[in-house]
This record gives structure tokens, sequence and C-alpha cells, in this order.
């Protein structure tokens, strides 16, 4: 797929999902504030080195169009979505607000949108330099052959 920018976004609507397909979504508005966010709150969240997340309107824009994720308020102020089944980190959102953040790696084509700023320098690992500089393999080159031919993905696919 070709890259969507976010102010060309109304091309067509965006889906994505958990990893087990139990929690699905649809964005049909564009969404705003492509970012990554490095903060303490979101490598804890997601087990990763940062998360990056696009702004979406709940109601007229965002609908789930399958199951609900299940929220955990990570602050006073925050609370994330993930799936109960899978675990999934899907969302983030202010508490009350009509908007929710969601993982774009989450997003059934998550090179549809790309992240345009940075959020919470302050917990930005200095290992995310070596990016681009280290060695690359795919995923097949590094399996063991015996964990290969058995190898059976339960993953969703990246579309409904």
């Amino acid at each position: 797929m070709t890259h969507i920018e976010s102010r060309d976004y109304a091309l067509q609507p965006l889906t994505g999902g958990c990893q087990c397909g139990a929690v699905r979504y649809r964005i049909a508005a564009a969404p705003v504030k492509p970012h990554i966010c490095h903060c303490r709150m979101c490598q804890k969240a997601s087990g990763a080195a940062f998360m990056a997340f696009a702004e979406a309107e709940l109601g007229a824009g965002f609908s789930w169009t399958r199951g609900q994720p299940t929220w955990f308020r990570s602050s006073e102020a925050v609370e994330r979505g993930f799936c109960a089944a899978c675990g999934t980190s899907l969302h983030f959102r202010y508490v009350g607000s009509p908007r929710l953040d969601v993982a774009l790696a989450s997003l059934d084509e998550p090179e549809a949108i790309r992240p345009a700023q940075e959020f919470g320098g302050e917990s930005r690992l200095g290992w995310l330099d070596l990016l681009g500089h280290l060695p690359r393999s795919t995923t097949e080159g590094t399996t063991p052959a015996a964990a290969l031919r058995t190898y059976a993905s339960r993953q969703h696919p990246d579309h409904d």
C-alpha cells in the first residue's frame, strides 16, 4: 500500500484490531497528530521502546466493529485499551475525552499513517540511535528449521 498522508486520509477508511481478532475497529474520519511516544508509561504498556499513535474522534469517526477493548487506567488522567483475550495494546485516551489515540501498529495497514512528531523524549532509549545501522534479517532467516516446519500462526489476518 502507498503511504496515506493524514491530510489525505479521506481516500479510504482504515480498519484494525488485535492479534487474535476479538477486537476490531474502523476509522472513517481523518486521524490527527500521528506521533511516537517514548514516555515510560507507553514503554511499560507495550513492552516496547515506544508506541506510535494517531488521534481519532469517537463516534462519527471511529467505531468498534467486533468486540470492545478492556480498559486499564494507567494514571489518574489516562486509560489504555487492550484486548482481554490476547493482550494486544490498542488505544490510549485521556479519561473522559471524546478522542482516543489508536496504536498505529494495530492498523491492518500500519504503513498508512506515518508519525510526524515524537513525545516523551525524556524517556527515549539511547539505543534507538542504532536503528538503521544494525544488521537486518527476515523472520524465516532467524527461525530454526524445526520451528518453521511446525509454524502455524494464530494471528487474525489484517482484514475482516
